[in-house]
Formats: structure tokens, C-alpha cells, sequence
């Protein structure tokens, strides 16, 4: 399974993702089977996994009972090294670019290395930028860094182009769950026009149209996690 060339591949042909979030703190393991039905009917295309926080471990378990239900690759989005488990089939590998705080920046990342290099997960070297969602996230909080306001589009661009420029494989544009605010289509757009590696986007999508808009933006995967917790109907929208 080469994850990232898939993703690239779909790039290329104008084919737009869509990966679904889940939080291994707020899922309902008995509910699965009902929930990963509703998914393979719909258009989504990956299983993220991940959360600011995971207090009680959950991951792997989290990542075992989902990789019984789906087809689809699941890939971790690690809040910290403590939420990597080898069961996944691919990773994340965050680094917060929109921060100064040097433990999400490289830290974490040294510490993930030693459980990294003895798995068989595909590692995908992505720039993690935080934009002002409306709201103080998680992320907000637990990295400890201020999110890029979304009328500084310039530092925005100038940020996801240092990433690229720093060699990483795509650029994840992120509200921050329970954002009321998503990344608008100017800045999709423009940091879209600005670089050729893959755009993720995340954050305040709710709705089938808010999701049209920022593929039509130029977003290649969109993330969706808070508007499936709290409503599995969204699917209907999204049907293949």
C-alpha cells in the first residue's frame, strides 16, 4: 500500500479525497460496524486516527477494531508520540510550522524516531499549519502556540511554502476541531496556487457545501471528524 503515491496520483488526475477523523477518546467502539458502513457508502477515501489528547491509551486498540472494518488505509494523526502504534497503516509526521514551540516542531518528532524505524508504517512528512478557527482548540492549547490569523494570508503562504521548501510531502491546513470558522477559499486557494505538493485542509467543515468549496479552492484531501461525531447523517450527503 503506497499511501502518499496514491495521494499524489489522485492529485495529478484532479480526483479530491476525503478521509474521515476519528478521535479515539470520543468514538463508541460498539457503534462501528454501523459507522464504518455508512462510511464505505459515502465518498470517503482514508481513515485518520488521532486527537490533541488520548489520555487513556486508546489508539491501538482504537486502530485494531478499526482495521477489522475497513479497506480503506488508515493513517495515524499523533497529538504526541505516545499515540503511535505500528497497527496503523501509515502516519502523519507532523511538524507544527505555525508555531515556535520547539516540542511540536522537532521534539516529538525525535522521540517518535526510536518506535518509527522498527515499524512498517509509511511515513508521510507533512507541514502542520494552525489557522484561527473562531475558536481556542485543542491544539491551540496543548501545543502552546497561537494560530496564524486568517487575514495574514501572506505569512500563511509564505509558511506552507517554507514547508515545502523544507522538503515535506504536503501541507495540512488546520481550524482545529469544533472550529466555528473553516479556512476560507481565498486562503485554500491561494496557498494551493503557491505550491505543488498536496493540500489538506481541516476544520469547521460541516456541510456538503463547505466541502464542495474548498475542493473547488484547491484543496486535494479534505478532513472531516466533529460534523460525523455528532451527526452520522452527513453521510447521506456525501453518498458515492
Amino acid at each position: 500500500m503506497n499511501i502518499y503515491q496514491n495521494i499524489l496520483t489522485s492529485k495529478e488526475k484532479g480526483e479530491k479525497l476525503l478521509a474521515v477523523l476519528i478521535d479515539p477518546e470520543k468514538i463508541n467502539l460498539t457503534n462501528l460496524p454501523s459507522f464504518f458502513d455508512k462510511i464505505h457508502q459515502s465518498i470517503a477515501t482514508h481513515i485518520f486516527v488521532g486527537g490533541s489528547t488520548d489520555v487513556n491509551n486508546l489508539t491501538e486498540k482504537v486502530v485494531i477494531a478499526i482495521k477489522k472494518k475497513t479497506h480503506l488505509p488508515v493513517l495515524l494523526f499523533p497529538g504526541d508520540v505516545q499515540q503511535i502504534t505500528p497497527k496503523a497503516d501509515g502516519i502523519l509526521f507532523l511538524s507544527l510550522l505555525s508555531g515556535r514551540n520547539s516540542e511540536y516542531l522537532i521534539e516529538q518528532q525525535i522521540q517518535s524516531v526510536p518506535l518509527l524505524k522498527n515499524t512498517d508504517l509509511e511515513i508521510i512528512s507533512t507541514g502542520y499549519l494552525l489557522i484561527d478557527g473562531g475558536v481556542k482548540t485543542a491544539v491551540q492549547k496543548v501545543s502552546n502556540t497561537k494560530p496564524i490569523a486568517q487575514n495574514n494570508i501572506d505569512l500563511i503562504v509564505n509558511t506552507a511554502l517554507a514547508g515545502s521548501f523544507l522538503g515535506k510531502k504536503t501541507i495540512y491546513l488546520e481550524a482545529g476541531s469544533g472550529a466555528t470558522e473553516a479556512v476560507s477559499q481565498g486562503i485554500i486557494k491561494k496557498v494551493s496556487e503557491n505550491i505543488s505538493i498536496p493540500l489538506i485542509v481541516g476544520g469547521g467543515i460541516r456541510s456538503k457545501k463547505q466541502l464542495e468549496i474548498a475542493y473547488k479552492s484547491g484543496a486535494d484531501l479534505v478532513v472531516i471528524g466533529t460534523a460525523f461525531e455528532k451527526d452520522e447523517s452527513f453521510f447521506n450527503q456525501l453518498k458515492k
